[in-house]
């Protein structure tokens, strides 16, 4: 099996690999630079390739990088990764979320009567579920809050915002800037998508002094750590059960 997991910056990345190298001192294959300047590292599990890809900043970006990486070679997966602010007191500072729906939740319109996602308004789609089993699997593998993770192209740095945001979704987990566009690219290549996001900061007014971005990217790395072994195992019986299904 071979996964591609999708950050925003290369901090996240850096964790992700640290999380997926058995050993300190083990020497993986150096990194590489795919077109349109993306660095992508590889690092071989037993049963499971990753590569880990820094796609940029924002849906658009993650798209991008993601649909660049997937053109270039067979993948079985793709993972959003990476850092996010947490809904309180679901999913406090330091924590994981892996999420069970990926939402668009500010791609739409305002309205006099609200807000309109792009399902409303009839132009597609506004969410991605990961397959359930695999996203219940993380989860528990690594201690995380299974719950939708929004994503945004602006985050959200007010009361007001928040409460705005948890109203419209009140089982949201954890807030990013990537999961949706990584998600889209893995749809265009009928792969299913799963995220992760280690809880750097609460959802609410923009403090940069309450920012544990440090613990966050620790967590990360303790979460890639456990969620190697998982997804090797499900892409295994995911395999299998695709080979009975074409017989």
């Amino acid at each position: 099996m071979r996964a591609l997991v999708v950050t925003a910056v290369a901090a996240e990345a850096d964790s992700v690999v640290a999380g997926l190298t058995p050993h300190p001192d083990a020497n993986g294959p150096e990194p590489r630079t795919l077109p349109g300047g993306y660095p992508i590292t590889r690092r071989d599990l037993p049963g499971i390739a990753f590569d880990v890809v820094v796609g940029g900043v924002g849906p658009a970006a993650a798209a991008a990088g993601a649909a660049t990486a997937l053109a270039l070679g067979p993948y079985d997966l793709v993972v959003s990764a990476g850092i996010g602010g947490g809904f309180q007191p679901a999913a406090p500072v330091g924590s994981l979320v892996v999420a069970d729906a990926i939402v668009a939740a500010d791609l739409g319109a305002e309205t006099p009567d609200g807000f309109l996602d792009v399902r409303a308004l009839g132009f597609g789609h506004s969410v991605h579920l990961p397959p359930a089993e695999l996203a219940a699997l993380a989860a528990e593998a690594t201690g995380a809050l299974l719950a939708p993770v929004l994503t945004l192209s602006t985050v959200t740095g007010t009361a007001a915002r928040a409460a705005g945001l948890a109203a419209r979704h009140p089982l949201a987990g954890a807030e990013a800037m990537e999961g949706f566009g990584v998600a889209e690219a893995a749809a265009a290549h009928g792969l299913p998508v799963l995220e992760i996001r280690a809880v750097s900061n609460a959802v609410g007014p923009r403090d940069r002094a309450a920012w544990r971005i440090g613990d966050a990217l620790a967590a990360l790395a303790d979460g890639f750590r456990a969620l190697g072994p998982v997804l090797a195992n499900w892409g295994e019986r995911h395999e299998r059960h695709q080979r009975h299904e074409h017989r």
